[in-house]
């Protein structure tokens, strides 16, 4: 069976291939334009998992060039979208771009999916979705608050045009998945998150001014309401995050589903302050982290953890990684990094 990953040398979907190649006997072939990753990604996933996989340098926004994807791979059954701009603060300061490259890339996706008659989408979407939430954990049935970036709205949107989509496509499938702040390496410190610009999310930030490559880390705000002032996240490992999008692949492939598309949670469902999580950092990497409080970032909600039932129900799920094991992998790679001279 041939699977197609987007953003494939990305940061979830380099491990999401790795997940594939490891656990299952599934084909892979992946698209990305390299925007915000490297084709050197795909040397990393064959040194962890020994396998060479097709891939393409196409940007999803040329419809003619991802057609010819299609064209040239006929078997493919199943689809995860990954590809997409993700940064919060990018995303307030060039709005277009994010509508532009989001909205049009999952559009192009879409008409690929009913042209070639792919039977199965995985769309990578965010807790971001849920904007600033009056309870918590967030359930999948919480209300979609006002989004607080365009990054967030171009998630909610794309939900809705995938929910469209397959209301009048019938016998097409989708799952979106709504994962919250995923963290942490591959297990062995080969393959994690690299980025061509400026970390947007707080480990990498975390390591990279453990390493020395920031001198400074700043905590955004730390007058929140909550219990120490500074905004609540979710983090789950990427490996977990990887391992649900192929059981939740591997659900619309071989159940009788009982929504054609369906929305589901990915979190651990514990939340964790930004103080927290720099407390953990010490503690597994026995270093001193310099950090100064900050103002508030634009975008940033105060705070949000997911309810996880329904992933652990439908897709038989559960993360198996805790904070220490996400601090610890993710100071492997920085690490990994740094003797590379990235």
């Amino acid at each position: 069976m041939k699977i197609l990953i987007t953003g494939g040398a990305g940061y979830i979907g380099s491990q999401t291939i790795i997940e594939i190649i490891e656990n299952t006997d599934w084909e892979v072939i992946s698209i990305d334009n390299y925007s915000n990753s490297s084709e050197n990604t795909y040397s990393r996933i064959k040194e962890i998992t020994g396998k060479d996989i097709k891939y393409y340098d196409v940007d999803l926004r040329n419809l003619s060039e991802t057609e010819s994807v299609f064209n040239e791979n006929p078997d493919i059954e199943g689809i995860i979208h990954f590809a997409a701009f993700k940064a919060v603060g990018e995303s307030v300061d060039n709005p277009l771009m994010y509508y532009d490259n989001n909205i049009n890339s999952l559009n192009n996706i879409l008409k690929c999916q009913t042209k070639f008659n792919i039977p199965s989408l995985i769309f990578s979407s965010s807790c971001s979705v849920y904007g600033n939430v009056e309870e918590l954990p967030v359930t999948e049935n919480s209300k979609l608050s006002k989004s607080e970036s365009p990054y967030a709205y171009t998630k909610q949107i794309g939900e809705v045009m995938v929910d469209d989509f397959i209301k009048v496509n019938q016998g097409l499938k989708a799952i979106s998945l709504r994962y919250f702040n995923p963290v942490g390496s591959h297990i062995s410190g080969l393959n994690g998150e690299l980025s061509s610009t400026k970390p947007n999310n707080l480990v990498p930030f975390i390591t990279q001014t453990a390493i020395g490559k920031l001198d400074c880390l700043t905590v955004f705000g730390n007058d929140y309401a909550t219990k120490d002032g500074t905004c609540i996240r979710d983090y789950i490992h990427v490996s977990d995050i990887a391992n649900a999008h192929v059981l939740a692949l591997q659900y619309l492939l071989t159940k009788d589903v009982e929504k054609p598309h369906d929305i589901i949670n990915l979190g651990t469902g514990v939340g964790v302050t930004v103080l927290e999580a720099i407390n953990a950092f010490e503690k597994v990497s026995n270093k001193k982290l310099n950090y100064k409080i900050g103002n508030r970032r634009e975008g940033d909600v105060a705070a949000i953890y997911a309810n996880n039932e329904k992933a652990q129900k439908i897709l038989k799920w559960s993360p198996k990684m805790n904070l220490d094991d996400m601090m610890l992998s993710a100071w492997k790679w920085e690490q990994k990094l740094s003797e590379n001279n990235f």
